[in-house]
């Protein structure tokens, strides 16, 4: 049985992919937020799931391992952007991508819990919004802020500044029913390659013009970086639940 696989096209996930087509894996491009419904639909079998829907799934996916993405303390591609301080957002409609994503869960139990708001709606980004909200590949492009919008948050500064922990933004994840020999094979690829994917991006000679960096701010980035989930993470994603839980009841 073939093994599919949701390849995200976004820099901090291409590590994960540097064996996998190599040992026979079949990689389909997927955004973040459309990974569960195709899970669900029965059209993949694996992928780095946005932990809310980790949550929502658990009964019929498992972990792979403790792979995961995460965050070690800011994460350098997931920003608020605003016009007025963040304290002052209550209500405010957020500019944001259209599909569902960690940052949105992230960002709404950030303006909840520990600023004590209420999170206004998501709207479209070109509708020039008072704060607007990118993350992953359009983040990165952005890193360095927006005219008109003085006011800049990494959403993984203002979580380890209040938890004192990493932020988990995704966690690989497959279906319970794969074969155990299938499940061993997509473990150990990813074992095997995530360290030479890694390295492979701390020795970039060229630029990424697409993002606007070049190779050692890759580096710079990619040092912030975690690929597999310790106490703190593990910690991290168990109040996260709790939030999160809070947040949605």
């Amino acid at each position: 049985m073939t093994i599919r696989v949701a390849r995200v096209p976004y820099l901090s996930h291409e590590p994960f992919y540097f064996d996998m087509a190599n040992r026979g894996l079949v990689l389909y491009d997927f955004v973040p937020g459309d990974i569960a419904p195709a899970i669900e639909s029965g059209n993949l079998d694996a992928g780095p799931l946005p932990l809310g829907d980790s949550f929502r799934l658990e009964e019929r996916m498992e972990p792979v391992a403790g792979f995961c993405l995460s965050a070690y303390r800011q994460t350098g591609s997931s920003f608020l952007f605003s016009k007025e301080p963040i304290d002052q957002l209550d209500g405010v409609p957020i500019g944001a991508p259209e599909e569902p994503s960690t940052s949105k869960d992230l960002l709404r139990v950030l303006l909840s819990l520990k600023y004590g708001i209420q999170p206004g709606e998501f709207t479209g980004v070109n509708d020039s919004p008072d704060a607007i909200l990118l993350m992953d590949d359009q983040g990165l492009r952005r890193r360095r802020g927006i005219r008109g919008y003085p006011h800049k948050y990494d959403l993984g500064i203002e979580w380890n500044q209040w938890t004192n922990l990493p932020f988990v933004f995704a966690r690989w994840m497959r279906r319970n029913d794969m074969e155990e020999r299938e499940a061993a094979l997509l473990e150990d690829t990813l074992y095997v390659g995530l360290e030479e994917g890694v390295d492979g991006l701390y020795h970039l000679n060229e630029p990424r013009e697409n993002l606007l960096m070049l190779a050692k701010d890759i580096v710079e980035y990619i040092q912030g970086v975690r690929y597999f989930i310790g106490l703190s993470e593990q910690k991290s994603i168990q109040l996260f639940r709790e939030y999160w839980e809070q947040v949605n009841a």
